[in-house]
């Protein structure tokens, strides 16, 4: 599995270093090549963070009849983390760092996706046994050491 991991991680860093090209831009206007950097960013950053131990339960979760969007939910060990992805092109006017993208309205929006996220069913019991597992493994694998 490591090495499906470490394969598909090359495979997102050799795509992202090679970019849009300036043709895919133009037919599908400014909203296209947008959103395709964004998936592009998430699916890196998924991978990156695979590849650093984390274990994901959800990937793009969307409440139901409510805004807002989880892009990754996984542990980091025993911590559950909620990951907001921002990708940006590098542009001269555009200097800033992505973390002040997120706006505070931004963030109420992941904070009320956040809790209704937990308090789905069937979420709560699966999101402890991920947990778990990750921590039973991570206390197997230093008792092995």
């Amino acid at each position: 599995m490591a090495l499906f991991s470490q394969l598909i991680f090359q495979a997102v860093r050799w795509k992202a270093r090679r970019g849009l090209s300036e043709e895919a831009a133009e037919q599908g206007g400014k909203k296209l090549a947008a959103r395709r950097t964004g998936i592009r960013g998430e699916t890196f950053a998924y991978w990156y963070l695979r590849r650093m131990g984390y274990v994901f339960v959800a990937r793009n979760y969307t409440p139901r009849s409510a805004k807002g969007e989880l892009d990754l939910v996984g542990y980091d060990g025993g911590t559950l983390a909620i990951v907001e992805v921002r990708t940006r092109t590098v542009r001269e006017e555009l200097t800033a760092l992505p973390e002040l993208s997120v706006t505070e309205e931004k963030q109420r929006v992941l904070a009320r996706t956040a809790k209704r996220f937990l308090a789905e069913p069937g979420v709560s019991g699966a999101v402890r046994r991920a947990g778990h597992r990750q921590r039973a493994g991570a206390s197997a694998g230093s008792a092995a050491a």
